[in-house]
């Protein structure tokens, strides 16, 4: 019997491969030989489409980033005549909830440097809503940067909020008993119920410093 004929495979199939592996393995798993073998490809044939792990996870970033300007203005509404806050608000919430939709995305985006056409226009997005506010652009610029960071610092913490959620569901009662340290650090255990929802409001409170400093 003869074999049939060559599946054709686009870049965005080979993305979507290493985005399985992710979600199944891990991030330390994606690789060029791991995604090749789960299409059937030899590693050579792989490297004419992205010459290196660097380029592939880059490509992996960008497709995490392509619909979050789009989700911004989906799930708001917000639109160039809105206040530059809402603006940022909309894109940092996007951002926020995208990088929740995969596991493992947190350490994907901090893989290598956000240069990409997706990457690039979410922080133009976000600079020309602080230019708007009257903020020089040098100003702007730091401030993307801030929010930027402080979203993905808040991302981390909900996914490792997320794992300890899920192996605590997953331990017996004694072993939660056992690893148990709250007692020691009663404001911590008191306010355990605040912090998780702290993201608006931390945001709030940047944008409030930015503000001012923009006056």
């Amino acid at each position: 019997m003869k074999p049939g004929p060559r599946r054709s495979l686009s870049q965005a199939d080979i993305v979507d491969a290493a985005f399985e592996i992710l979600e199944q393995k891990g991030f330390a798993a994606v690789s060029v030989r791991g995604v090749a073998a789960s299409l059937g490809l030899t590693p050579t044939a792989l490297y004419t489409y992205f010459p290196s792990k660097n380029a592939l996870l880059r490509a992996m970033v960008e497709q995490l980033l392509s619909t979050v300007g789009s989700a911004a203005a989906s799930d708001t509404e917000v639109t160039a005549d809105e206040p530059w806050r809402d603006r940022v608000y909309a894109h940092a919430a996007a951002l926020r909830a995208r990088l929740a939709d995969h596991s493992g995305a947190i350490v994907l985006v901090t893989s290598g440097p956000l240069d990409g056409r997706h990457a690039l226009g979410l922080n133009e997005s976000l600079v020309a809503g602080f230019v708007a506010d009257g903020m020089p652009h040098a100003d702007a610029a730091r401030a993307a940067h801030a929010v930027r960071a402080y979203v993905l610092g808040a991302a981390a913490l909900d996914a490792a909020r997320r794992a300890g959620d899920d192996e605590e569901s997953a331990a017996s009662p004694d072993e939660n008993t056992l690893w148990s340290d709250a007692a020691a650090f009663p404001l911590t255990e008191a306010a355990a119920g605040v912090a998780g929802d702290g993201f608006a409001w931390g945001l709030d409170r940047l944008l409030d410093g930015l503000e001012r400093h923009a006056a």
